[in-house]
């Protein structure tokens, strides 16, 4: 994927790497990143919070002659302490702990870049990205128990796409539910991995190149 037209997101997330292997915040995980594209191609300018229609903001706006692109973040930890071998800092995670939760506002995230790109007024894509040390998000659930995020899974392998429920057992709340106009393979990335328990991080990007396709149903047994 191309950031702005002109830098790759594997590009961005090396050059991280090479200079955080941990953040404190979601915040500083934008700020580092935006960083990071700005001094891939300096003609790229970056935007924190940008406001978009409906009073809702954008977390980052990349943009510049070849393109612009909306990215929304989201850093869900759980507890580590530990010591940044980059940069010497002290980190001390605190574990955010409802899962089920990170799994349905990074969907939430997916939907809105699709709301954004698609009403832009300009040519836009969009990237959703989850970093996360906690590894019940990649790995696939171990039973077939039903859970009310069962269609909201960000697992390694899961695609996306359609009508996304939140509920159990045909009971289902309407204000979670999200239609995906696009299809999107989900695939797990290694960024960092560190001393002690919870030590390992991992990234998930979700591309949404067009926003323009007609959401479809999606079967109600969806992994």
């Amino acid at each position: 994927m191309q950031i702005a037209g002109s830098v790759s997101l594997s590009a961005v997330m090396d050059e991280l790497r090479l200079r955080r292997a941990v953040f404190h915040s979601e915040a500083d995980f934008q700020h580092a990143f935006a960083w990071a594209v700005h001094r891939l191609d300096g003609a790229v300018h970056v935007r924190l919070e940008v406001r978009q229609k409906d009073s809702e903001y954008l977390d980052l706006l990349c943009f510049g002659t070849a393109g612009r692109t909306a990215i929304e973040f989201k850093y869900f930890t759980d507890s580590w302490d530990g010591i940044d071998p980059g940069t010497g800092e002290a980190f001390r995670l605190h574990s955010h702990a409802a899962s089920d939760l990170a799994r349905r506002n990074f969907l939430f995230d997916v939907a809105r870049l699709e709301k954004f790109c698609r009403s832009s007024s300009e040519p836009m894509n969009g990237l959703a990205i989850m970093l996360t040390n906690d590894r019940t998000l990649w790995v696939p659930p171990a039973g077939s128990r039903p859970t009310r995020d069962r269609e909201f899974r960000i697992h390694e392998g899961r695609r996306l796409t359609g009508v996304l429920r939140w509920g159990v057992n045909g009971s289902y709340f309407l204000r979670n539910q999200r239609d995906l106009a696009g299809d999107y393979p989900l695939i797990w990335h290694d960024f960092s991995r560190m001393d002690g328990p919870n030590g390992e991080f991992r990234w998930l990007p979700v591309h949404v190149e067009n926003a323009q396709v007609h959401p479809k149903e999606a079967p109600a047994d969806t992994p």
